[in-house]
């Protein structure tokens, strides 16, 4: 008797640390922000290498409308990919814990955007429709954007 009360102990025990982790790993370390938005808090390497991380999702963006209006399809392809999901194994774990369950949801549908705009451009060899896919990918920027800052803590 005394072996299955330690048992169902240890479960408790194991299922609140499971708790704790899945909401530390899906809610993320945010708080209100005074402008409207959600702050996100970061270290300062966390956050310089998420600024970087959309930094090159914008000039990756900017590369892919000037190739496509040159009709140069195998550099949107490669350009497409550099942000595509490949890319995310960059991202370093820490910094992704602390990112808010919906703010890691668009992340991960703007790099399938990429992936998917790559993909396109070897199909169909179309700079209309590579222009009207990279448009809808930049939607998830702007969600992003409107939705979050990032604040970064003093360690």
């Amino acid at each position: 008797m005394k072996n299955c009360k330690l048992s169902w102990a240890l479960v408790v025990v194991l299922l609140i640390i499971v708790a704790l982790l899945g909401y530390k790993f899906t809610v993320g370390n945010v708080r209100p922000s005074d402008d409207g938005r959600q702050a996100v808090m970061l270290s300062k390497d966390e956050r310089n290498a998420l600024l970087l991380e959309m930094r090159v999702w914008l000039q990756n963006s900017q590369g892919i409308l000037s190739a496509a209006s040159k009709n140069d399809f195998e550099t949107v392809i490669q350009t497409a990919k550099a942000s595509g999901m490949g890319a995310e194994a960059e991202v370093p774990g820490a910094l992704f814990r602390k990112l808010p369950v919906e703010m890691k949801a668009l992340g991960f549908d703007t790099r399938r955007k990429f992936d998917g705009i790559a993909a396109d451009a070897e199909n169909f060899k179309d700079s209309n429709h590579i222009v009207s896919k990279l448009s809808i990918a930049m939607n998830n920027c702007v969600a992003c954007h409107a939705m979050y800052r990032f604040v970064e803590t003093i360690q």
